[in-house]
């Protein structure tokens, strides 16, 4: 617990560097200006995440600053706010902050737990690619100013643009690293013109004179290189040491320093001319580097907005005909129709029907929020109940719903083994490094003190730990861009390594090993009225059930009617009133708990119109073309399960399509497959559920990777992992083999990057390497780690897609399906 005493001598805060006067906070023996100051210290420290104050001395600012206070006043303004909110119904608000100070592991903890510093704030996910916080929180506990002020008090001090450019804001930061290449850059070259004597036959000869002032002209120039451009990584080790943390910038600022030292204490003493070319060249060729690792982590986002590698489309209506849509298509004024379970893709106005929106996927709050004709709905929440009709009212951002599905709880924060793994080299390789180069400067310096300087300042620069780190993501992440491109979709490339650990695959059976767009439908029973066949189109309409989407199109010449008091249970049924009469479809203890199932060859779903079973409708299955070829090629490497929610009348068939160890479960209920999901990974197995997204929605968020299948009437649930369009089911084991390659591919990369310090250091521990070309070759490292994971995985990609392409089509055929469109599916 914090204590309060009194101190004769002045106190300085550790956390926001304020006097804390003659009363402070103490806690852990460290003082504190106040209780809100030693919590956030606290926090951290019971975290083991007090790296943060490593960064910067004293780096949290005092939330009473009224420097603060008048920063985000603005803010209280209601028609400010509510151009930064993202969401916003009753108390629960939600926006995103760009917050430039984002930098390590300890800001993205301490950011997504701004709950414990103020319980306002209802959760945060930080995008650390694009220094982003996204908070929701309750505005009757905390406003938006008092946000501001809290992530401020911490020293994350949002910068609010209203016309919420980020590039803008991107420019600015690359501005000023511009600006510092640029300085570099001219100096560089000055100083080099300066330093030509030096290189050429005879320049001993050159006056005296001429040598001290070319000397002191380059001590001059060097002056705004050393002091400007080489600042952050002067800044950067100074504070890492002062709090005994080494980070990669202490041995490149240890060489700069002694290149520095060494260079003016020639100029001088006039005992030489110095290296000052060296440290501008050193410093420009560094920055060079920094900007290209910059250019290329934002590359690493992927930020999706490639529209056509995500297969989301809506109905439209046209004139009161459903047109599938894809969502990029979609403008301000038109008219979508949303059923039940489906996700909204943009911020609408309802115009039809009773809305119950489900806000869970956007701010995690599941209780349903009633909407009336006239009432605002925003993109990302979910339909509850019988279809309504909206107005779009504004453009659909793509990359928002893709940020909204990697911000879906069901995602996984744990660490993959590969960054685990870099997490553990670099954890030594900075230690590893300098203790090397004083070894080669030590070495030399007892040999031959001619080279001690250049070994000493090359070994601390050619060496660098960038590459390793670019491997795992570009690869991947390059990977899960390819495999968008042939029909897989994945939510973060983490699951192109998930996909490769893989032991186990669950598949559902019901549009997923079957094919829904090729379901024949019969009818057993009492002859169908026109009545009752407008009454089973009115109701199918409502449902994203695959099986309702089959009778809805079977009956497709029908008009459909008002649907009053519509219900629908997962894997049970559906219900309505429609003109009066209660109408009921699903199955046979869904319509009349005494009945039982029928043994039958077809997928059966009964009727009864008010109470009274008028018979049911005999749905044929379809499997899949190359189902067999499919699971006898997964059957070499993977266990394989079948779960459905049908009754045992395909066990016959699924038996001679997978093999006999295959364990194939019927009458399986959602929590029935969620379970067996669990048991199987008690057993340690990798579970890879593939499913529809709809009943499967359980079992696909606790797999280790859920891939829904996207079929025309498909519907998207933010539970899954992955999209795998219908088309493209039978190269599922082509996907996995892909994920399996990338994967080598990172670890290629890992060893090319070890070849790289390994032959850099070689010949730096010799002094006969200059800081200039070992500045030159960390970039040159990265480029080619960079240039190994996209060539590789691009060839990867194109020999497993033109392998599997030329066993089933020609190479016109081939050709054609590349250029033609995907086939869009529904949001859900």
């Amino acid at each position: 617990m914090a204590k309060i005493q009194e101190e004769t001598k002045k106190h300085i805060c550790v956390h926001c560097g304020d006097d804390c006067g003659s009363h402070p906070v103490i806690w852990d023996e460290k003082p504190f200006c106040c209780n809100g100051c030693s919590t956030v210290y606290q926090i951290l420290h019971e975290n083991e995440l007090c790296t943060y104050y490593d960064f910067e001395s004293n780096p949290g600012i005092k939330i009473e600053s009224g420097k603060y206070k008048e920063k985000f006043a603005f803010l209280d303004d209601d028609e400010i706010a509510d151009q930064l909110y993202e969401f916003s119904e009753g108390n629960i608000r939600k926006l995103s902050f760009y917050i430039p100070s984002i930098h390590c592991s300890s800001c993205i903890w301490l950011l997504e737990h701004l709950s414990i510093l103020n319980q306002g704030v209802i959760k945060s996910m930080v995008n650390f690619v694009k220094k982003e916080v996204s908070i929701t929180f309750n505005s009757d506990e905390i406003s938006i100013r008092e946000l501001a002020e809290l992530l401020s008090s911490i020293h994350y001090i949002p910068e609010i643009t209203l016309d919420k450019l980020q590039e803008k804001q991107n420019e600015g930061v690359n501005k000023k690293l511009l600006y510092k290449i640029g300085i570099a850059g001219f100096c560089f070259g000055n100083i080099m013109l300066l330093s030509l004597p030096e290189y050429v036959p005879g320049h001993e000869y050159l006056e005296a004179h001429f040598k001290e002032f070319f000397g002191m002209m380059n001590f001059f120039l060097v002056l705004p290189v050393f002091f400007y451009s080489g600042s952050d990584y002067l800044l950067s080790a100074g504070k890492a040491i002062k709090h005994k943390f080494i980070n990669i910038d202490v041995p490149i600022s240890m060489g700069i320093l002694m290149l520095f030292i060494q260079s003016s204490i020639e100029i001088f003493t006039q005992t030489g001319s110095g290296y000052m070319d060296s440290l501008t060249g050193l410093i420009f060729f560094l920055l060079i580097g920094k900007w290209y690792q910059n250019r290329t982590y934002q590359a690493l986002s992927f930020e999706r907005d490639y529209r056509s590698y995500f297969p989301v489309a809506v109905s439209k209506l046209n004139k009161g005909i459903e047109v599938s849509t894809p969502i990029e298509k979609l403008q301000k004024g038109d008219i979508i129709l949303i059923r039940n379970q489906e996700l909204i893709p943009a911020d609408s106005v309802l115009i039809k029907g009773e809305a119950q929106i489900d806000y869970s996927f956007v701010t995690g709050e599941s209780k349903p929020v009633f909407k009336e004709s006239g009432d605002h709905i925003f993109a990302g929440g979910k339909q509850m109940g019988s279809a309504i009709e909206l107005t779009i009212e504004k453009d659909v951002i793509q990359s928002r719903l893709t940020q909204l599905w990697n911000q879906f709880e069901g995602t996984e924060s744990s660490s993959t083994k590969l960054n685990s793994l870099i997490d553990q080299i670099s954890k030594y390789f900075t230690i590893a490094i300098i203790a090397i180069g004083m070894f080669a400067g030590i070495y030399w310096l007892l040999n031959d003190s001619t080279k001690a300087l250049f070994a000493f300042t090359s070994v601390l620069i050619v060496a660098c730990p960038c590459a390793l780190a670019l491997s795992a993501p570009f690869a991947l992440g390059n990977t899960m861009r390819l495999m968008g491109r042939m029909g897989i979709y994945l939510k973060s490339s983490d699951v192109v390594e998930k996909l490769n650990s893989i032991t186990s695959i669950v598949f559902d059976k019901t549009g997923t090993i079957t094919q829904a767009d090729e379901v024949k439908v019969n009818f057993h029973g009492d002859a169908l009225s026109d009545t009752d066949k407008i009454a089973v189109k009115s109701l199918t309409r409502h449902s994203t059930h695959t099986l309702s989407s089959t009778l809805y199109e079977y009956y497709k010449s029908i008009p459909p009617e008002t649907v009053v008091d519509y219900k629908e249970l997962p894997s049970m049924g559906i219900s309505g009133t429609i003109n009066g009469r209660k109408i009921k479809l699903g199955s046979a203890k869904f319509i009349h708990e005494g009945n039982t199932e029928t043994s039958s060859l077809n997928t059966e779903v009964y009727l009864s119109v008010d109470g009274k079973i008028k018979g049911h409708f005999a749905l044929s299955n379809q499997y899949r073309s190359g189902l067999s070829e499919l699971i006898n090629g997964l059957a070499l490497k993977y266990d394989l399960h079948v779960l459905s929610g049908d009754n045992d009348s395909e066990m016959e068939n699924l038996k001679q399509i997978f093999p006999s160890k295959s364990i194939i479960r019927f009458n399986q209920s959602p929590n029935d497959k969620l379970e067996y999901i669990n048991n199987l990974k008690k057993e340690n197995k990798r579970v890879l559920m593939i499913g529809d997204g709809l009943n499967d929605a359980g079992a696909l968020k606790t797999s280790d990777v859920g891939i829904s299948i996207a079929d025309d009437i498909y519907h998207f649930s933010p539970a899954c992992d992955a999209i795998l369009e219908a088309s493209k089911f039978q190269q599922l084991k082509y996907f996995l083999k892909i994920s399996r390659k990338s994967v080598l591919v990172v670890k290629l990369s890992f060893v090319l990057s070890f070849l790289y310090n390994l032959f850099g250091l070689y010949f730096a521990v010799q002094g006969v390497l200059s800081p200039i070309v070992a500045a030159l070759l960390m970039p040159i490292s990265s480029i080619s780690v960079v240039a190994f994971a996209t060539f590789t995985t691009n060839y990867i990609a194109r020999s497993k897609e033109t392998n599997n392409k030329s066993n089933n089509e020609s190479v016109v055929e081939f050709a054609k399906t590349i250029s033609s469109s995907r086939k869009p599916v529904q949001l859900n």
